[in-house]
């Protein structure tokens, strides 16, 4: 049995998943190493797969390092917050508009992500993945992005020499030897942060026009696989206590939802879609299933999602940013008024928040202790 953790996209909401794996570290015998032999990580989730499938030795350690860096996390160091900055921003889009809405400098963007380009070549050890995989720790590590000039949803995988690239509606699976320029398009909030010029084409956040996130895993060998989301849809919702609004969505509430549909929607289309397949196959005996000679399996999963909505958490965190950044998502609407923090959940990027959701993904996963360990038989 081969499983594989997945780690879905949502920028700042990928403190989360930190929560999670230090619970499962916690869980495990110590100085266990690495028990994912493949990790597939998509958007911010696709750094916390990168620095896993790098330190393979002691899993608690490398779980460890990672929430210290995450714990410590400043929108300082993630992209240039100041006033200035932020106004640049703008008018490079602004200016854009008289040139067709195109860049012929550098690619257009809200903010400029370069500290955080620079704190990932200083923490990610990419010749590291090598060792890995040669000392049998890693099968394969998957970062997903999306190609802007194809549409198309490529997973740049690393690997064993076994395993085949594939191609199939509108996503494909490439094997190359990552780097950081892999990493930072897959991380490129659409708007936000610039696109990457890889190869043939610009890419962007590999959580756009992912439809199948769960796919990469399977074609890389998994036989179950441990999913942590960033929802929050899993809350309980008291329809009664609904706040009745009486002004119309702001902005940023409509480019919340934008940005749920591409980072958490897919994903739980995919595990509902994975759930009725294996529902079905355990109706059909194991030889009927056999003479049909489809490539088709049970696949064994464990869901790990928020049990709070993250955007009523990063409502209470937002005095917390700078004064620019602060400024231009209220102007939009990002506030508790313009029930618009779910935006402002994204770039985030704060102790206060980042501390909080950690906590909440460690608490979620000791609930579910006996799934977990389950999981691990």
């Amino acid at each position: 049995m081969k499983p594989a953790l997945i780690l879905s996209g949502g920028g700042a909401r990928a403190a989360y998943q930190v929560g999670v794996l230090k619970a499962l570290a916690e869980m495990l015998p110590p100085n266990t190493s690495n028990p994912f032999p493949i990790i597939c990580g998509t958007s911010a989730g696709a750094i916390n797969a990168l620095w896993l499938a790098s330190h393979p030795e002691n899993f608690a350690e490398a779980v460890r390092e990672l929430e210290q860096i995450w714990s410590q996390l400043t929108p300082k160091d993630v992209f240039k917050a100041d006033g200035f900055s932020i106004f640049k921003g703008l008018m490079h889009l602004g200016c854009s508009l008289f040139n067709g809405g195109i860049s012929d400098t550098t690619p257009l963007s809200l903010f400029d992500n370069t500290p955080l380009k620079t704190l990932l070549k200083k923490n990610i050890r990419f010749e590291r993945l090598n060792d890995a995989i040669q000392s049998g720790k890693l099968d394969a590590i998957s970062i997903t992005a999306m190609g802007y000039h194809s549409g198309e949803s490529v997973s740049f995988f690393q690997g064993h020499s076994g395993l085949q690239n594939w191609k199939r509606s509108r996503r494909s699976g490439v094997a190359c030897q990552l780097n950081l320029d892999h990493l930072m398009a897959s991380t490129a909030l659409p708007t936000i942060f610039p696109a990457v010029h890889i190869n043939r084409e610009y890419f962007g956040d590999g959580a756009i026009r992912q439809g199948s996130p769960i796919s990469a895993a399977l074609h890389l060998g998994a036989s179950k696989i441990l999913v942590i989301g960033v929802s929050g849809n899993r809350s309980p919702k008291h329809w009664a206590k609904r706040e009745t609004l009486n002004h119309s969505p702001s902005m940023a509430q409509i480019m919340g939802h934008l940005f749920n549909s591409a980072f958490i929607d897919a994903l739980e289309n995919d595990i509902e879609h994975m759930e009725r397949v294996n529902h079905l196959l355990k109706q059909i005996p194991d030889e009927q299933r056999q003479l049909t000679k489809l490539d088709l399996k049970v696949i064994e999963s464990l869901i790990i999602s928020p049990s709070q909505a993250l955007d009523a958490i990063a409502a209470n965190k937002l005095q917390a940013l700078p004064k620019g950044l602060k400024f231009a998502l209220k102007a939009v609407g990002a506030s508790r008024k313009g029930g618009g923090a779910g935006i402002a959940s994204y770039l985030l990027f704060t102790p206060r928040f980042t501390e909080a959701l950690i906590t909440l993904g460690y608490r979620d996963t000791l609930w579910d202790k006996d799934k977990v360990l389950r999981f691990f038989k």
